[in-house]
């Protein structure tokens, strides 16, 4: 009922109200952290063959770090423009998911809902929900997806323009710049069972066929993790379910054990007549008693 409460209040824009310098604070210290990283994106991206523009484009169109990376580098390690695609695309779905929760905090007009999209992304989120108000909601958005945005794009043009200054990216160790940026996104996550499990299996799957697949198709099959681990959990909960409901006391219980059944209020019923406790009714005939 708490959760229920905590999220009526940021749907309704109820809560503790928090200054507006707080809210910017915070919102610009996840905004340039992040933004900062684009450098390495830019110089994974020229690294695995793409273009100035090309890389450019990404960070302006697609604007999500985790699929960017992963697109580049599956084109780095050999894979097929299509298979490249298809797992940043599978990476991406997730945004989806975080607009349906923020387009019910924000409630954004029709009119600007589109624009606000592209910056629907891992930080913007935990930032937008990690407020109180649907004020501060809306400022906490749009400063982490504004300076977020600005940051990484420029970022990106800086680590594109001087990979050619770096040299060869392989020599510097670059090409792993993608995997470590995406895995500290991904590590603050990891906070329940379920999700290390699919972390651990996803790892398992990626390792395991990256020598017998094509380069990109292992992160494709990985992705099976989150609905084999989902199925087990969810498994383990309903026999939990069910073995709590056998072990609840019955009357059948009561009944072995020689106990009259109780009705809900604690006490046991009475009897429906007189005979059936042993007691004579008072208006019997003479005979009877």
């Amino acid at each position: 009922m708490a959760q229920q409460t905590a999220a009526l209040a940021d749907i309704r824009g109820e809560g503790e109200p928090k200054p507006d310098s707080a809210v910017v604070r915070d919102a610009l210290g996840v905004g340039v952290a992040v933004g900062l990283s684009g450098f390495a994106f830019g110089v994974t991206s020229a690294g695995s063959g793409l273009g100035l523009l090309q890389t450019c484009a990404l960070s302006l169109l697609v604007f999500t770090g985790a699929s960017q990376f992963a697109l580049v580098g599956a084109l780095a390690a050999g894979g097929s423009p299509l298979t490249a695609a298809a797992g940043a695309f599978f990476l991406g779905v997730r945004n989806a998911f975080y607009g349906l929760r923020l387009s019910q905090v924000l409630a954004l007009p029709r009119a600007v809902r589109p624009f606000a999209a592209q910056w629907v992304i891992d930080e913007t989120t935990a930032v937008t929900l990690a407020q109180p108000t649907r004020r501060a909601a809306r400022i906490g958005f749009t400063v982490t997806g504004l300076s977020l945005y600005v940051l990484w794009n420029l970022t990106t043009l800086l680590g594109a323009l001087g990979a050619k200054a770096v040299g060869d990216t392989d020599a510097w160790g670059l090409d792993a710049a993608g995997p470590a940026v995406f895995l500290a996104l991904l590590a603050p996550m990891l906070r329940g069972t379920t999700e290390r499990a699919v972390a651990a299996l996803a790892v398992l799957l990626g390792l395991g066929l990256l020598p017998v697949l094509p380069a990109g198709v292992p992160v494709l099959v990985a992705a099976l993790a989150a609905p084999a681990a989902l199925f087990v959990s969810g498994r383990r909960s309903d026999r939990s379910h069910d073995g709590a409901l056998d072990d609840a006391p019955g009357d059948a219980s009561s009944e072995a054990s020689g106990q009259a059944p109780h009705d809900v209020s604690g006490q046991a019923p009475h009897p429906a007549s007189g005979q059936a406790s042993g007691q004579v009714p008072d208006d019997a005939p003479e005979e009877t008693r």
